[in-house]
């Protein structure tokens, strides 16, 4: 039920589990009834418009705040209300003599609850609330046990937490329909508290469940329980809405039962999200937030992370990040690498670690959304459905906006997967439901298939949205060939085994000639365009050997992006360059050794494409203004613009 720690304040303590709430306390005098006694409560914060209101005073001449604090001290103290214990701004003396706006603590949910339900005893406790079971007393529930979360209204001292309750319910309001979300009945408040009441599950948290089993489940009986956290959560990502606290205790079963549904409870921080937007208050529990969020800068694959905690947790019955100090954790997660090596590691199938793997990639962009992890070969089942991503429209999104060189690199990139890897696309591509008659898609196809699946959730979040940038199939089709294409992210593609035989097998789509280089005549008859009706990518003329570098050159960066492979160094020597590109001399880009070449040196990385002579140092072209060799070199040192590589830097 509670938070590890509280939005946007993590804070050290022993075992990253708690919450630190600090609230600075001043003793402060009474009414005459109470005259002689000493009362604590929290102090205010400080308004901060303070200066703003201190400037405008001087400006007007009036007193400044000082000086009426320095008057208002000669008069006896005033008799002023106590407001509830943790209640900070509603209503006190402000610090500097000025007295903050109360909050609005009324929801507008029903306000009888008492008459409608009968409250029994509390089962479970978090840092903003506690959960009672409860008895209907009249309707169509009338006898029925449920389970009531109660959220005190003296503990929202702020907007935020106030906007938290109202988020929380509006998304289980919008959220329906689905086996393995917890159902959500009313909403009800009175003068001290809210009070939401859904579904009571009985079998108990999912983080029981594993203590009870000793640490660890079995590969087989981990795969059901990971199974069902997908499905639901690929269910709330469709619809736009990101959990943001993902973690055992979260997770609850329907009975006691071994065999029992689970369902997912507790979004009180979760949030609705559109497609490419991207969140940035740091939200969660310690030993399951993602990277990125400690970054302030993640979407729904944060959710995929801590699916890959849960998943390693189940496996292995440890956790992949550990310290004894929330700020370790963090550390933990940002820089250390889950332990693979390990009992019980060795005896867990590969296909269930690479699954792992490919959950906790700190690249957020290399990881698996739930659909596809669903299509895993650890998880594959051809009985049960792949659901519909919404992965699948961002990138159709960024297909459309692309250039026609790139769209022909993911075209050779979609041609070298393997069968068995276009499972998930082939699943999306029916679930699009192509026309009968040619099986190809149009626009129409896009809408339907979100309307079908839409609840009011992908309203709020505006995920329909997104069907704004797939305008360009209104006036054309797709077939399944460009689909393929369009569907593939060469991001999650480099975080395969086998990456640079797709890169290979890519590369080789390109070249014709039979003698490895790639040219520009190449490259305009793969995708049927003339060199000529592409003047922003032209280069001055460097001769033919010099044509021959600057169509890789844009091969690497401009077509792919850096997705298939960047020529680090083939050989030093530039006397006879030629262009010679042989599969073992061919490097993958190193992100980090990237950053590292960045940072020592500081200058644009160079390229050299030459044949094996011995080598000799040589200088930027830049270096050369006043060198009589300087077009001879230009013609044999190629650029690669740093813009090509990705890099996040770790805050220390």
């Amino acid at each position: 039920m509670g938070q590890c720690y509280a939005r946007n304040v993590p804070v050290d303590g022993e075992g990253g589990g708690g919450v630190v709430t600090t609230a600075t306390t001043t003793t402060i005098s009474v009414s005459a009834a109470a005259a002689g006694e000493e009362v604590e409560r929290p102090f205010p914060p400080p308004s901060p418009a303070k200066h703003i209101k201190a400037s405008l005073a001087r400006r007007l001449g009036q007193r400044s705040p000082a000086s009426a604090q320095a008057q208002q001290a000669a008069k006896p103290p005033a008799e002023v209300p106590i407001p509830e214990h943790g209640g900070g701004g509603g209503g006190g003396a402000a610090a500097g003599g000025e007295v903050e706006r109360e909050l609005d603590k009324s929801f507008g949910y029903d306000r009888h609850f008492a008459a409608k339900y009968e409250l029994g005893k509390e089962v479970g406790r978090g840092h903003f609330g506690h959960t009672c079971l409860a008895r209907a007393r009249k309707g169509d529930m009338r006898g029925q046990l449920l389970a009531v979360k109660v959220i005190s209204k003296a503990k929202m001292t702020t907007a935020i937490s106030i906007e938290d309750v109202r988020r929380e319910v509006k998304i289980l309001k919008a959220l329906s329909g689905h086996s393995n979300l917890v159902k959500f009945y009313d909403a009800c408040e009175d003068a001290l508290n809210v009070y939401i009441i859904m579904e009571l599950c009985e079998g108990g948290e999912l983080l029981d469940r594993i203590l009870s089993r000793g640490g660890r489940y079995t590969e087989e009986d981990a795969k059901v329980i990971v199974e069902q956290i997908l499905n639901v959560v690929s269910f709330c990502h469709l619809q736009g809405v990101v959990h943001r606290d993902l973690k055992p205790e979260n997770f609850l079963f329907s009975t006691r039962d071994d065999h029992s549904p689970m369902k997912i409870i507790d979004f009180g921080l979760s949030d609705f999200i559109r497609p490419d937007e991207r969140l940035n208050d740091i939200v969660g529990s310690a030993y399951y937030v993602a990277p990125e969020v400690l970054h302030r800068s993640y979407s729904t694959e944060a959710d995929m992370w801590s699916i890959g905690v849960i998943t390693y947790i189940l496996l292995c019955g440890s956790r992949p990040f550990w310290a004894r100090t929330e700020s370790g954790i963090f550390r933990s997660v940002l820089r250390a690498d889950p332990n693979f090596d390990d009992a019980p590691w060795s005896s867990i199938s590969p296909e269930a670690k690479d699954f792992v793997k490919r959950l906790l990639n700190k690249d957020y962009r290399k990881r698996m959304t739930a659909a596809q992890a669903l299509s895993h070969p650890w998880l594959r089942d051809e009985c049960r459905p792949i659901p519909l991503d919404m992965l699948v429209f961002k990138l159709i999104k960024a297909y459309l906006r692309s250039t026609p060189f790139k769209r022909a690199a993911l075209k050779a990139l979609s041609r070298a997967i393997t069968e068995d890897e276009l499972i998930y696309i082939r699943a999306q591509y029916n679930l699009l439901e192509p026309s009968s008659t040619d099986g190809r898609l149009c626009i129409e196809n896009f809408r339907m298939a979100l309307l079908q699946n839409s609840t009011d959730a992908m309203k709020e979040s505006r995920a329909l949205d997104i069907l704004n940038a797939l305008e360009p199939l209104a006036y054309r089709r797709m077939d399944f060939e460009e689909f393929r294409a369009a569907t593939i992210s060469p991001y999650q593609l480099e975080a395969l085994s086998r990456w640079e035989e797709i890169a290979g097998t890519a590369f080789e789509y390109f070249e014709q000639e039979g003698n490895r280089p790639i040219t520009i005549e190449e490259l305009a008859q793969v995708h049927t365009v003339s060199p000529k009706k592409q003047p922003q990518e032209k280069l001055p003329q460097m001769g033919a050997e010099g044509r021959k570098c600057r169509s890789v050159f844009y091969f690497c960066r401009t077509m792919v992006r850096r997705h298939f492979m960047v020529l680090r160094t083939i050989n030093k020597c530039f006397q006879y360059p030629r262009l010679s590109l042989i599969p073992g001399n061919l490097e993958m880009l190193n992100t980090t050794g990237l950053a590292a070449d960045h940072k020592k040196n500081k200058e644009p990385m160079l390229t050299t494409i030459c044949d094996s002579s011995p080598a000799r140092p040589h200088p930027h072209p830049d270096q050369l203004v006043n060198q009589e060799n300087k077009e001879e070199l230009q013609s044999k040192v190629v650029p690669v613009s740093r813009s090509t590589g990705h890099w996040h830097a770790v805050s220390e």
